[in-house]
């Protein structure tokens, strides 16, 4: 990760990930992400993608993850300048 995280430039408001998911995640899991978008990529895998309140929040999501038993490829936090509309 580089540059200034979301927390430390706005600590008011949850941090934005990408979570990479080697696969596509079965359409019976995605409610189960609850806020996150579920997207399938060109290359077959699965972007869930969205905010996320603290670290504790961020290490359930990766539980759930972990208890599908779909490989993790990476979590990456988003910067802001990623999560705004460009135009």
């Amino acid at each position: 990760m580089t540059g200034r995280s979301n927390r430390a430039t706005r600590p008011d408001q949850p941090v934005m990930y990408q979570i990479r998911l080697k696969g596509q995640l079965d359409a019976q899991w995605t409610g189960w992400f609850g806020d996150l978008t579920v997207a399938i990529t060109e290359d077959g895998d699965t972007l869930l993608s969205g905010p996320v309140a603290d670290q504790a929040a961020l290490h359930g999501l990766l539980r759930k993850v972990r208890d599908i038993g779909i490989p993790l490829i990476s979590v990456n936090e988003l910067q802001i300048s990623e999560c705004q509309p460009q135009g």
